[in-house]
């Protein structure tokens, strides 16, 4: 009778063994020059099952609570951290709604487009009764990797799920396909009511506030560009906007990565994380 209680002691120690192992060898292996990589320890998400008994949901609600305690101070975010114990989450529990949720307004607005995506991909695919990951992953495909294609077919998915936002997405996914609109201007749209809508979480909502601002910085340069470009031709680096009294200065990005000119367009900066930017 008492086999299988010592036997899950068992697997429990194993499982903390094999962590501490992980953990060393990955501290030996850091070299100290990969940004995203270095400071609080993310377990393994095998490793979390182990260590909860089995129970991959628990193991993810109090994963979830732990990242969302201690990845955030003092309005700024450990965005590596972030990215790692999001990613874990969604192994465990793909439908994890503040997974999904946070994952949305820190990681993909907060310079991790493509790994906020994942989380929002898993969470789309999990939660059939819920039209909000479909809609965020579609709204970001357009907007950050300008897949038209697969940003339409999670609209119309998001559509196919809603109950009161059924037109509206339609209406998305149609305008996406037709290009009419300024995507940029409809973007900080969205993204101040994301802000505004965490009225309940301060924490939240202040770092929400810093990606409003980021992007209100991207839509003036924007303005600006085009402005530019009706006079002089094609725009070859930011500093021409200020030169040319477009601009007094240019936009100061709360999160310190920047925007930058890339074939011809003016973007929003990348996270670079090492080991995560050179996968295909």
């Amino acid at each position: 009778m008492r086999r299988p209680h010592f036997l899950l002691v068992i697997l429990a120690i194993f499982g903390f063994v094999l962590f501490v192992a992980t953990s060393q060898l990955r501290n030996q292996s850091f070299d100290g020059t990969a940004s995203g990589i270095e400071g609080r320890v993310v377990i393994a998400a095998p490793v979390l099952v182990v260590l909860f008994g089995g129970d991959r949901f628990l193991a993810a609600n109090l994963e979830a609570m732990r990242l969302a305690a201690t990845g955030m101070d003092g309005g700024h975010s450990d965005i590596g951290y972030l990215i790692r114990s999001q990613q874990e989450v969604a192994k465990l529990n793909p439908c994890h709604e503040d997974n999904y949720y946070l994952a949305n307004g820190l990681l993909t607005w907060g310079g991790a487009d493509r790994e906020g995506s994942e989380v929002l991909r898993r969470a789309m695919q999990c939660r059939f009764w819920d039209e909000l990951p479909a809609f965020f992953y579609g709204f970001n495909q357009a907007f950050f990797d300008k897949d038209i294609a697969e940003a339409s077919r999670a609209l119309d998915l998001a559509a196919e799920r809603a109950t009161d936002n059924a037109a509206g997405f339609r209406k998305l996914a149609v305008m996406l396909r037709a290009e009419s609109f300024a995507d940029e201007k409809l973007a900080l749209d969205y993204l101040i009511r994301q802000r505004d809508a965490a009225h309940n979480d301060p924490k939240l909502q202040q770092m929400l506030d810093k990606r409003v601002v980021r992007l209100q910085g991207l839509v003036s340069l924007r303005d600006a560009q085009r402005r530019f470009e009706s006079e002089n031709g094609s725009l070859q680096n930011l500093g021409q906007l200020v030169d040319y009294g477009l601009l007094t200065s240019l936009p100061e990005d709360p999160l310190r990565l920047g925007y930058e000119l890339k074939d011809g367009r003016i973007i929003l900066k990348k996270l670079q994380i090492a080991g995560i930017e050179d996968q295909p």
